[in-house]
């Protein structure tokens, strides 16, 4: 049987290839607008949410809220500056410039977002009365804004530097360091504003980690696609062409009939999950399909390794 790289034309090669690599690496440009999109949406839960609410959740904005609480003079952003120069400065002295990458632009771009919230939308009292309500968005917008960060393979900065380091030099857990350095930072909190706004501090700490892990898997959510059809080349055609996709045909039998069968394995994203099911729908109703969610998919196409 011919394949259909052998049917398709040098230009539809190139193109598969073509999109194939934009999905893999999609540009310096995007992957640029999508980290300071990331830094400007953490910037703003910091300074609307969680500075007016003196919410210090851990990590570089926590210790700066605190530090601004015992030196009112200066607002967080100051803070924000000193504590991720003095971060950036052991970075670039205790680990090499490659290993630390985007993480000083992070930390720098950051701090120079809180500060324009700070200087456009200064925020004497809460937006609210609702602390519950501000905590969500305390919570909510830096989590999405270190997912986006994340998803584009960078990081924030800030305590992110400490973890590299206790990588390189030390034995210890980096899960468990960063969280006994967090958990520090909110009894700080709670000794400095009462039990309340510590209680506060707790339950938002415990909710960031779920967040942030649940939006980082949303955003890179694909669907592991099983076909099995009695247009195997037909449908191939079809996510080749159409969806710029490749797939993996298996031989099966079929445990009632005993009948041999083609099993068609693809990955898709959501739209392109939704767009093969309409087009079984139409071409092939009788076919069979399971569609699995998946989160990490490394491979051409998607992930780098």
């Amino acid at each position: 049987m011919e394949s259909l790289q052998d049917q398709a034309t040098p230009s539809e090669l190139a193109e598969g290839e073509r999109i194939a690599q934009r999905r893999e690496n999609p540009g310096r440009g995007r992957f640029f607008l999508n980290l300071n999109f990331g830094l400007l949406l953490t910037a703003a839960g910091i300074s609307l949410f969680k500075a007016p609410n003196h919410f210090a959740l851990g990590g570089t904005s926590g210790l700066s809220i605190i530090l601004s609480t015992l030196f009112p003079q200066y607002p967080v952003g100051v803070f924000m500056w000193v504590v991720n120069a003095a971060l950036v400065v052991l970075g670039l002295v205790m680990l090499d410039r490659k290993t630390i990458g985007w993480t000083v632009y992070s930390s720098f771009a950051l701090s120079a977002f809180v500060s324009l919230f700070e200087i456009v939308l200064p925020m004497s009292a809460p937006f609210t009365s609702d602390t519950l309500l501000e905590l969500c968005f305390a919570v909510l917008l830096p989590a999405i804004g270190s997912a986006i960060v994340f998803d584009a393979g960078a990081s924030t900065g800030g305590t992110d530097i400490v973890a590299m380091v206790l990588k390189k030099y030390s034995s210890l857990e980096i899960g468990k360091a960063l969280m006994v350095s967090d958990s520090a930072i909110v009894v700080a909190a709670c000794l400095l504003y009462g039990p309340r706004t510590g209680l506060y501090c707790i339950l938002g700490l415990m909710a960031k980690a779920f967040i942030v892990d649940g939006a980082i898997e949303s955003f890179n959510l694909r669907k592991v696609c099983t076909v099995i059809s009695d247009r195997p080349d037909d449908l191939r055609e079809f996510l080749v062409r159409d969806l710029h996709r490749t797939s993996t045909v298996r031989d099966a039998r079929g445990g009632f009939s005993d009948k041999p069968e083609l099993e068609v394995v693809t990955v898709l994203t959501r739209k392109e999950a939704t767009q093969l099911r309409l087009y079984l729908k139409t071409n092939d109703p009788h076919a069979f399909i399971t569609m699995v969610n998946s989160s990490e998919i490394v491979g051409k196409g998607f992930r780098s390794v």
